[in-house]
Protein backbone atom coordinates (compact mmCIF):
# COMPACT_ATOMS: atom_id res chain seq x y z
CA UNK A 1 0.00 0.00 0.00
CA UNK A 2 2.94 2.18 0.73
CA UNK A 3 4.04 1.68 -2.87
CA UNK A 4 0.88 2.29 -4.76
CA UNK A 5 0.89 5.77 -2.54
CA UNK A 6 4.22 6.46 -3.24
CA UNK A 7 3.54 5.49 -6.84
CA UNK A 8 -0.04 8.19 -7.17
CA UNK A 9 2.38 10.89 -5.46
CA UNK A 10 4.82 10.48 -8.12
CA UNK A 11 2.55 10.62 -11.03
CA UNK A 12 -0.03 12.92 -9.45
CA UNK A 13 -2.68 10.38 -9.59
CA UNK A 14 -5.79 11.72 -7.53
CA UNK A 15 -3.43 13.68 -5.50
CA UNK A 16 -1.41 16.68 -6.96
CA UNK A 17 2.13 15.64 -7.66
CA UNK A 18 4.69 15.82 -4.89
CA UNK A 19 8.00 14.49 -5.50
CA UNK A 20 8.61 14.78 -1.61
CA UNK A 21 5.71 12.78 -1.00
CA UNK A 22 6.74 10.24 -3.58
CA UNK A 23 9.78 9.70 -1.47
CA UNK A 24 8.53 9.59 1.92
CA UNK A 25 5.96 6.63 0.80
CA UNK A 26 8.68 4.66 -1.51
CA UNK A 27 11.07 5.01 1.84
CA UNK A 28 8.39 3.31 4.13
CA UNK A 29 7.57 0.75 1.60
CA UNK A 30 11.36 0.45 0.54
CA UNK A 31 11.82 -0.58 4.76
CA UNK A 32 9.36 -3.31 3.89
CA UNK A 33 11.92 -5.09 1.67
CA UNK A 34 9.42 -4.22 -1.21
CA UNK A 35 12.43 -3.97 -3.99
CA UNK A 36 10.52 -2.29 -6.74
CA UNK A 37 10.56 0.70 -3.83
CA UNK A 38 14.37 -0.17 -3.48
CA UNK A 39 14.82 0.77 -6.98
CA UNK A 40 12.40 4.14 -7.19
CA UNK A 41 14.19 5.24 -4.10
CA UNK A 42 17.88 4.64 -5.95
CA UNK A 43 16.07 6.75 -9.28
CA UNK A 44 14.85 9.82 -6.73
CA UNK A 45 18.65 9.69 -5.09
CA UNK A 46 20.30 9.73 -8.39
CA UNK A 47 18.30 12.37 -9.74
CA UNK A 48 18.05 14.60 -7.18
CA UNK A 49 14.23 14.41 -7.21
CA UNK A 50 12.60 14.61 -3.91
CA UNK A 51 16.13 14.43 -2.03
CA UNK A 52 18.80 15.77 -2.41
CA UNK A 53 21.13 14.25 -5.04
CA UNK A 54 23.29 11.18 -3.84
CA UNK A 55 24.74 8.74 -6.22
CA UNK A 56 26.18 6.89 -3.27
CA UNK A 57 22.52 5.96 -1.56
CA UNK A 58 21.20 5.46 -4.92
CA UNK A 59 24.24 2.86 -5.44
CA UNK A 60 22.89 1.58 -2.09
CA UNK A 61 19.51 1.16 -2.96
CA UNK A 62 20.27 -0.32 -6.44
CA UNK A 63 22.12 -3.23 -4.69
CA UNK A 64 19.55 -3.90 -1.99
CA UNK A 65 17.68 -4.94 -4.68
CA UNK A 66 20.04 -6.14 -7.36
CA UNK A 67 21.42 -8.85 -4.64
CA UNK A 68 17.77 -9.63 -4.57
CA UNK A 69 17.84 -10.53 -8.62
CA UNK A 70 15.59 -7.38 -9.36
CA UNK A 71 16.74 -6.71 -13.32
CA UNK A 72 15.99 -3.37 -13.32
CA UNK A 73 18.33 -2.53 -10.02
CA UNK A 74 21.26 -4.70 -11.45
CA UNK A 75 21.01 -2.23 -14.82
CA UNK A 76 20.90 1.00 -13.15
CA UNK A 77 23.47 -0.21 -10.44
CA UNK A 78 25.68 -1.51 -13.56
CA UNK A 79 25.15 2.17 -15.44
CA UNK A 80 26.63 4.07 -12.20
CA UNK A 81 29.82 1.46 -12.29
CA UNK A 82 30.28 2.50 -15.97
CA UNK A 83 29.12 6.17 -15.61
CA UNK A 84 32.98 7.87 -15.19
CA UNK A 85 31.54 11.31 -15.04
CA UNK A 86 30.16 13.96 -12.14
CA UNK A 87 30.35 13.58 -8.57
CA UNK A 88 31.03 9.73 -8.59
CA UNK A 89 34.25 8.86 -9.97
CA UNK A 90 34.42 6.43 -7.23
CA UNK A 91 31.99 4.41 -8.68
CA UNK A 92 33.46 4.14 -11.69
CA UNK A 93 34.43 0.16 -12.64
CA UNK A 94 33.92 -1.72 -15.63
CA UNK A 95 34.04 -4.95 -14.76
CA UNK A 96 31.50 -4.40 -11.90
CA UNK A 97 29.54 -3.03 -14.40
CA UNK A 98 29.77 -5.91 -16.66
CA UNK A 99 29.28 -8.17 -13.88
CA UNK A 100 25.41 -6.26 -13.35
CA UNK A 101 24.62 -6.23 -16.69
CA UNK A 102 25.21 -9.75 -17.52
CA UNK A 103 22.82 -10.61 -14.71
CA UNK A 104 20.24 -8.00 -15.98
CA UNK A 105 21.00 -9.09 -19.47
CA UNK A 106 20.15 -12.82 -18.68
CA UNK A 107 17.10 -11.82 -17.35
CA UNK A 108 15.93 -10.41 -20.71
CA UNK A 109 16.43 -6.76 -19.80
CA UNK A 110 17.19 -5.45 -23.23
CA UNK A 111 18.73 -1.79 -22.00
CA UNK A 112 20.96 -4.20 -20.08
CA UNK A 113 21.55 -6.54 -23.10
CA UNK A 114 22.27 -3.69 -25.34
CA UNK A 115 24.79 -1.43 -22.47
CA UNK A 116 26.35 -5.36 -22.71
CA UNK A 117 26.92 -5.28 -26.10
CA UNK A 118 28.30 -1.90 -25.94
CA UNK A 119 31.24 -3.22 -22.94
CA UNK A 120 32.08 -6.25 -25.42
CA UNK A 121 32.67 -3.75 -28.98
CA UNK A 122 34.34 -1.67 -27.12
CA UNK A 123 35.89 -3.84 -24.59
CA UNK A 124 35.49 -2.43 -21.34
CA UNK A 125 35.55 -4.72 -18.39
CA UNK A 126 35.96 -7.65 -21.08
CA UNK A 127 37.99 -8.61 -23.63
CA UNK A 128 37.16 -7.04 -26.70
CA UNK A 129 34.37 -9.66 -29.04
CA UNK A 130 32.72 -8.29 -31.80
CA UNK A 131 30.76 -11.88 -31.90
CA UNK A 132 29.57 -11.09 -28.35
CA UNK A 133 28.71 -7.62 -28.74
CA UNK A 134 26.20 -8.88 -31.77
CA UNK A 135 24.53 -11.90 -29.47
CA UNK A 136 23.56 -9.14 -26.88
CA UNK A 137 22.80 -6.79 -29.73
CA UNK A 138 20.38 -9.53 -31.30
CA UNK A 139 19.07 -10.27 -28.14
CA UNK A 140 17.78 -6.52 -27.30
CA UNK A 141 17.02 -5.28 -30.97
CA UNK A 142 14.56 -8.81 -31.04
CA UNK A 143 12.40 -6.96 -28.37
CA UNK A 144 11.98 -3.98 -29.91
CA UNK A 145 15.39 -1.59 -28.38
CA UNK A 146 16.22 0.92 -31.09
CA UNK A 147 19.72 1.83 -30.06
CA UNK A 148 20.43 -2.07 -30.31
CA UNK A 149 18.56 -2.26 -33.63
CA UNK A 150 20.69 0.30 -34.83
CA UNK A 151 23.82 -1.40 -33.48
CA UNK A 152 23.90 -4.61 -34.98
CA UNK A 153 22.24 -2.82 -38.22
CA UNK A 154 26.17 -1.04 -38.09
CA UNK A 155 27.78 -5.07 -37.55
CA UNK A 156 26.20 -6.57 -40.47
CA UNK A 157 26.75 -3.06 -42.81
CA UNK A 158 30.72 -3.51 -41.57
CA UNK A 159 30.97 -7.69 -40.88
CA UNK A 160 32.30 -7.16 -37.33
CA UNK A 161 31.20 -10.15 -35.04
CA UNK A 162 29.30 -11.21 -38.06
CA UNK A 163 29.13 -12.11 -42.36
CA UNK A 164 28.83 -9.04 -44.07
CA UNK A 165 25.32 -8.45 -44.90
CA UNK A 166 23.84 -5.55 -46.52
CA UNK A 167 20.11 -7.36 -46.34
CA UNK A 168 20.24 -7.51 -42.95
CA UNK A 169 21.95 -4.20 -42.18
CA UNK A 170 18.81 -2.99 -44.01
CA UNK A 171 16.74 -4.46 -42.07
CA UNK A 172 17.64 -3.75 -38.45
CA UNK A 173 18.06 -0.09 -39.74
CA UNK A 174 15.05 -0.17 -41.31
CA UNK A 175 13.71 -1.38 -37.74
CA UNK A 176 15.79 1.39 -35.60
CA UNK A 177 15.05 4.15 -38.28
CA UNK A 178 10.85 3.12 -37.84
CA UNK A 179 11.90 3.72 -33.81
CA UNK A 180 13.59 7.39 -34.80
CA UNK A 181 17.09 6.56 -34.63
CA UNK A 182 18.15 9.56 -37.56
CA UNK A 183 21.78 7.50 -37.67
CA UNK A 184 19.82 4.40 -38.84
CA UNK A 185 17.45 6.82 -41.45
CA UNK A 186 21.24 8.39 -42.39
CA UNK A 187 22.54 4.78 -43.19
CA UNK A 188 19.36 3.65 -45.33
CA UNK A 189 19.84 6.91 -47.05
CA UNK A 190 23.05 6.34 -48.40
CA UNK A 191 22.94 2.36 -48.88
Amino acid sequence: RYFKLANRYSKGQGVQQDDKAAFKWYDLAAKTDHLDAKVKLGRMYEQGKGVKKDVYRASYWYASAAERGHADAQFHQGRLYEQKQGDHRFLHDYKRAVKWYTRAAQQGHNGAQLSLGIMYGNGQGVPQDDKEAVKWYQLAAEQGHAKAQYNLGLMYDSGEGVSQDYKMAVKWYRMAAEQGIAESQLNLGVM
